[in-house]
């Protein structure tokens, strides 16, 4: 019988080095024969990318945001990531649904019954909700999240957001680590690069990775 993959997700307020995590983890599964997959949300699939334009780029109703927001991922489930599992390959995400409870819920006000409706249609299954495994929640002051994207590169609009808006999605992130009963790491992302990935790498090794 085919074992399931690991199903792992990185979070977190744009500037924490989401990315550069990723490409370490990614490189670190390979030096150790880890058989997987990268993908982002929302996109992931070529209907999900012409989505993800939509929704950072195109002003909207919240509750419209919300819906293509788990449009995306239906579609990403049906067509990468539950077939990926099933296949025995690791997926590893950049955001899932923590990050809309995160910035629907937690940033713009989103009802939370409407958000559990939707999160129970599109991920419940006979088995529970599905959810990662793991979620990796780099975590940073809100200052050190700006400094990091200062100049980078044209911001999105909701890297255009208001400080307070972001304040409230860092608590929402906190809210929803402190309920997911060790799902969600917390990791200080303000240290220097080497030491968030040493603490990865204690991550890993938990998961059964040496």
């Amino acid at each position: 019988m085919m074992v399931r993959g690991r199903f792992i997700s990185l979070e977190g307020l744009d500037g924490a080095g989401k990315s550069t995590h990723l490409a370490w983890l990614t490189a670190a599964l390979t030096a150790r024969g880890v058989d997987h997959l990268v993908t982002r949300e929302p996109g992931g699939t070529p209907l999900g990318e012409k989505l993800r334009e939509l929704l950072l780029h195109e002003p909207m109703h919240l509750e419209t945001e919300a819906l293509l927001m788990f449009a995306t991922r239906r579609e990403h489930l049906a067509q990468v990531i539950e077939p990926a599992l099933a296949q025995g390959r690791w997926v590893v995400c950049d955001r899932f649904t923590d990050a809309t409870y995160a910035y629907q819920v937690g940033g713009r006000g989103l009802d939370l019954a409407k958000f559990e409706a939707l999160e129970q249609w599109v991920q419940g299954r006979a088995a529970g909700l599905l959810q990662p495994d793991t979620t990796l929640l780099f975590d940073v002051p809100l200052a050190v999240s700006r400094a990091r994207l200062a100049g980078a590169r044209e911001l999105d609009r909701f890297e255009r957001e208001q400080d307070a808006f972001f304040e409230r999605v860092r608590a929402a992130y906190h809210a929803r680590a402190s309920a997911s009963h060790g799902r969600l790491v917390v990791l200080d992302a303000s240290k220097p690069v080497a030491e968030v990935q040493a603490d990865l790498a204690q991550v890993l090794a938990g998961m059964g990775v040496a």
